[in-house]
């Protein structure tokens, strides 16, 4: 086994291909009985044809480097966050394996959003036997996709900015004398030449200035139009976040706890906590999809004794949403990724046709 120094000149044990099979093994054994894992039953689990005491040593250096851990007096194993995570990683970094197939889940294309996305959180629930959760779909970027300036009267124009998403923003803009036509075409070919396909915080003073001198006398509209850009483009609209089988946290032992569950349903129920695991995962690379939290990595403190894989969908034009499994750290991480993938993959199919 090869081997490297600490700071302290001891020997640091490397995760060789031996040790990784034997992780695994104790892992997948963990996640199917719930019940502390031993050496016999990893030896009659793997194919590595090795002895008992073979096995034993090596879960001993395992358990020395935080990857499993023994509860109590008994003499079995169980994994630690550490090795989760591995198991985790190992999953993620492979190559992407032919998704399963789901239930079939029937929906309508007509159908509104709303109604296929509480039906896709009670189909993952009753698939997993998890607790699920889905977000409405929700403006990923503030690009500015057009504007249009018009007459209301004679001392006030209506703003219209249309963001992606073809989310449309009004704003009325008192002007100190009346514009006539040409004035709001020249008006409206200035803004939407320097400001069509910028992001809010791309819009920059010198950028204003330079639009200001080629407004010459109406400048004042420029900044009134870019003041109202900033204000409606930064409103955040309230999250719609639907959930279904909260109840199916007390199948597992290690979450039925009173208190735990109640914390953990009442979380999922309430809603509010759970926008900022949405905005996490919302905010991570576009196209890297799945997002997997082990025990204290949960960014909600109900959940630290969960684990949770999130999924972004993606429905076009800067609409995207999240998908997420709250369930115990010995999950089946295998078919929910699979699972969150199948759903993600026909949620962008379905609203991109």
């Amino acid at each position: 086994m090869s081997a490297n120094k600490t700071e302290q000149g001891k020997p640091h044990m490397i995760l060789d291909e031996r040790k990784i099979k034997i992780l695994h093994a104790i892992i997948k054994n963990y996640l199917e009985t719930g019940e502390p894992v031993g050496s016999r039953t990893i030896s009659k689990y793997t194919d590595l044809n090795l002895s008992s005491a073979t096995i034993r040593n090596e879960m001993a250096d395992l358990e020395e480097m935080g990857y499993i851990l023994q509860p109590h007096t008994s003499a079995g194993r169980i994994p630690s966050d550490k090795g989760y995570r591995l198991y985790v990683d190992t999953i993620m970094e492979e190559k992407e394996r032919e998704i399963e197939e789901l239930k079939e889940v029937i929906i309508e294309k007509e159908a509104k959003v709303d109604k296929v996305l509480m039906n896709v959180a009670k189909v993952l629930a009753s698939n997993t036997n998890y607790a699920t959760m889905i977000s409405a779909p929700a403006i990923s970027t503030n690009k500015i996709k057009f504007l249009q300036l018009s007459r209301i009267d004679t001392k006030q124009l209506l703003a219209v900015v249309v963001a992606e998403g073809n989310v449309i923003k009004n704003n009325v803009i008192s002007v100190s004398e009346e514009m006539n036509d040409e004035t709001l075409l020249k008006l409206n070919l200035l803004l939407n030449t320097n400001l069509c396909g910028k992001a809010i915080e791309e819009i920059n003073l010198p950028m204003i200035t330079a639009m200001k001198l080629q407004a010459g006398t109406h400048q004042d509209v420029v900044s009134e139009v870019i003041d109202a850009i900033a204000e409606q483009i930064n409103v955040e609209e309230e999250l719609q976040i639907y959930t279904s089988g909260a109840t199916n946290i007390f199948k597992y032992p290690e979450l039925s706890d009173n208190r735990k569950a109640s914390d953990i349903i009442h979380t999922l129920e309430e809603k509010q906590q759970l926008t900022s695991l949405i905005s996490d995962s919302l905010s991570g690379e576009e196209g890297t999809g799945i997002q997997v939290y082990i025990g204290d990595e949960a960014p909600i403190q109900s959940m630290k004794d969960c684990s949770i894989v999130t999924a972004t969908y993606d429905l076009g034009d800067g609409l995207r949403g999240t998908i997420g499994i709250v369930g115990p750290k010995r999950m089946d991480y295998d078919k929910v990724v699979n699972t969150l993938k199948n759903i993600t993959h026909q949620l962008d199919d379905l609203y991109k046709k």
